[in-house]
């Protein structure tokens, strides 16, 4: 987990992935079954820890393609990119 934000009364928790190209697929695609559930685990206790149980939560990504040659890197964000599973 890389970031952990707010957006109104929702709690964000944010993965960041960078790519130097699409050959390894996009980063979205390295946010695994298992890196969810340990982004869920994560996001419990920070919620515990800072009495957080009535603010809705959220799990984005953030997913940057530097692609080779390109002056500007390609930045997607994936809001809600998955529910607790």
């Amino acid at each position: 987990m890389d970031i952990v934000a707010r957006d109104g009364r929702t709690v964000v928790f944010v993965e960041v992935k960078t790519r130097e190209g699409l050959e390894f697929g996009a980063g979205v695609e390295a946010v695994t079954s298992m890196k969810r559930r340990r982004m869920m685990r994560v996001a419990q206790d920070f919620v515990v820890r800072h009495h957080l149980g009535d603010c809705p939560c959220r799990f984005d990504v953030v997913s940057i393609d530097m692609g080779a040659g390109c002056r500007e890197p390609a930045i997607e964000v994936f809001q809600n990119a998955f529910i607790n599973e």
